[in-house]
């Protein structure tokens, strides 16, 4: 069921799923993220076969198939949202904007269909953690609504697990190099050392530098902070999050660290890129 904002007296389309049993999925006009956490599930989704074992997620656009033929032991929440609710942007507590063509790219790919995308990305142990905790926070604010940015903290978790995922999908876990990526897509919002970055690539500074050098372009620390600065751009558009907030979402320790790299990165302070961003994404 749609849920009432009894803040703005609006009706916000999404639903949260504590003990997801399958059998309704996927729900009429809705994306849904559905998250095994232990178990498992065999199935076909589109008529192709599937296997979804715990850690693991299950991405169902709105006009997929599913069927699920065998459950065992299988324990799985899901959160599901119209396409509205990614048209919607908070832009203070008082006033609202609707476009109806303004879309967060990283949340739609996963429901895409094609040979990157087949409704069941890649999910590993270290993501687990992660990933359970930014489902409960999805769950305990869809009921809780907690303030008046109950629903701006949702659409911040949601971009955020959305990105995990297409990370893990992308990389495949076998240089050093993915490992140290899978690492900092996972943990970027934690206090990380380029120690911890050695340690997880099982190389030293000069190698892992290296290594990133002709991947990526920069070192693996410059790669850090390059994702944190992203993540930290995507809210400064899509929620209404104080610059402090962001920060420490993003993984800066400090709100005026943020600001400072912020605006020698991108020549522009964070206040100056939202306001930017949000009449460029209404304009869409």
């Amino acid at each position: 069921m749609p849920q009432f904002d009894r803040h703005k007296k609006r009706t916000v389309y999404i639903e949260f799923v504590a003990a997801e049993d399958f059998n309704n999925l996927p729900y009429p006009e809705r994306f849904t993220l559905v998250f095994v956490t232990s178990g498992s599930i065999k199935g076909l989704l589109n008529e192709c076969p599937i296997t979804i074992s715990a850690p693991g997620v299950l991405c169902l656009a709105k006009d997929d198939t599913i069927q699920v033929v065998q459950k065992y032991n299988v324990s799985a929440q899901s959160f599901s949202f119209h396409p509205d609710f990614l048209s919607f942007v908070t832009i203070s507590e008082t006033r609202d904007f609707i476009s109806t063509n303004l879309k967060i790219q990283t949340v739609l790919s996963l429901f895409q269909r094609d040979d990157t995308h087949n409704g069941v990305p890649l999910v590993t142990e270290r993501a687990y953690p992660q990933l359970l905790e930014w489902f409960f926070v999805l769950g305990t604010e869809v009921y809780a609504q907690s303030d008046t940015l109950w629903v701006c903290r949702i659409k911040r978790y949601l971009i955020q697990i959305s990105g995990l995922l297409e990370d893990l999908n992308r990389q495949n876990g076998q240089s050093p190099v993915d490992r140290v990526l899978a690492y900092i897509h996972t943990n970027y919002s934690d206090k990380i050392s380029l120690k911890d970055l050695t340690n997880c690539a099982h190389l030293n500074r000069v190698s892992l530098n290296k290594m990133f050098q002709e991947r990526c372009g920069c070192t693996a620390m410059g790669y850090l902070l390059s994702h944190r600065l992203k993540v930290a751009g995507d809210l400064l558009t899509h929620t209404n999050m104080s610059l402090n907030e962001i920060a420490r979402s993003a993984g800066f320790e400090y709100d005026t660290y943020f600001i400072k790299q912020f605006t020698a990165k991108r020549g522009i302070s964070p206040t100056a890129y939202r306001k930017t961003s949000r009449k460029f994404a209404t304009a869409l």
